[in-house]
């Protein structure tokens, strides 16, 4: 297993796939959640794509966004999850430093912005995000939006 960091223009077509199944399958089925996965914020050219694989699967996804595509001015983290299949190993923590890691190398000067399912809110936080609003709904599901200041370490 290998991470893999790409632009939309360098996945190739099983990868994208994969990719996608898996964000399908988690946000859409798992969480009985029908909403439009695919929102063209996968195309941005900024837009990075952290991957881990084992074989042809995907097992683990997110994505980091430039400022401006999700958050007005700020860097975001989008479409974290795990296959089942995966989960309860600790890559969800591996997968979110290796996130912010990305995050770091293009935007270093920059807060991270997200949009956090409630229930993953102490997740986050042991990665040095905060609170900064009330829950609110997001496709019928509790979220809350969440900062990383620039000067909160890993």
């Amino acid at each position: 297993m290998q991470w893999q960091v790409q632009t939309f223009a360098d996945l190739d077509t099983l990868t994208l796939y994969s990719m996608l199944q898996l964000r399908v399958d988690v946000f859409v089925v798992e969480q009985n959640c029908p909403y439009p996965e695919l929102d063209d914020k996968d195309l941005h050219p900024q837009t990075r794509h952290i991957i881990l694989k084992k074989g042809d699967k995907v097992i683990a996804y997110s994505r980091v966004l430039a400022p401006d595509v999700s958050f007005p001015g700020f860097p975001g983290i989008g479409r974290v999850c795990v296959s089942q299949t995966a989960r309860r190993l600790g890559l969800g923590r591996v997968l979110m430093d290796k996130t912010l890691e990305v995050a770091k190398q293009y935007w270093p000067d920059m807060d991270i912005h997200i949009s956090a399912q409630c229930y993953l809110q102490q997740f986050y936080q042991e990665s040095g995000f905060e609170s900064a609003s009330e829950p609110y709904l997001e496709d019928d599901i509790p979220h809350l939006k969440m900062i990383k200041p620039v000067s909160r370490k890993l």
